[in-house]
């Protein structure tokens, strides 16, 4: 992608920032988890928002829910498949305004060597200059995706019906972003 003169480059400050997930355990309840280490880069262009791109970058084996156990299995090849895929990727395809700072951001989201179209819905929080004097930007995203699109189809099926884990992935962004000058 070439820079335009209006673009700015926005990297994630990603001690300020989660990348969360939630699917649902045992029909009944939700488990939650997030991933230690990735980065983001956001090439937003301030004339036409359409014109911008983001892309992600997440290392598979830092995932993370609070269970050493859980976290290995969602580690192996049933799931992640860490040693095969160490990293999940999403690379913007479009971003469409929505309407009050609200932004639809289609993409392809890489797991496990499969690329697959996804729709985050963005939030455009606004921008503060920090103490430091840099330009900070806050976003919210938040989607989702079926794990079975990437061959994660692992599962238990339960006596009563509805599956152990769930197929349907919750993803959740708070990004705040620091700005570079202009490329």
């Amino acid at each position: 992608m070439t820079p335009t003169e209006t673009e700015t480059k926005w990297e994630i400050d990603t001690v300020h920032s989660e990348l969360r997930f939630t699917v649902s355990h045992l029909v009944i309840a939700k488990i939650s988890g997030r991933f230690a280490t990735w980065r983001a880069t956001v090439r937003l262009d301030d004339e036409d928002v359409r014109r911008s791109h983001v892309e992600v970058v997440i290392e598979a084996a830092t995932i993370d829910t609070g269970n050493p156990a859980r976290d290995a299995d969602l580690r192996s090849r049933d799931f992640l498949d860490v040693v095969h895929y160490p990293q999940i990727r999403f690379r913007s395809v479009e971003i469409v305004p929505a309407g009050d700072g609200d932004y639809l951001l289609n993409g392809e989201l890489l797991i496990r060597g499969q690329a697959r179209p996804v729709t985050l819905f963005v939030s455009d929080k606004g921008r503060i200059r920090d103490p430091s004097g840099r330009t900070r930007a806050a976003f919210f995203a938040h989607g989702e995706f079926d794990r079975r699109d990437f061959g994660m189809r692992a599962h238990s099926a339960l006596d009563a019906g509805g599956l152990v884990v769930g197929d349907r992935v919750e993803v959740q962004v708070e990004a705040e972003a620091v700005s570079r000058e202009r490329s």
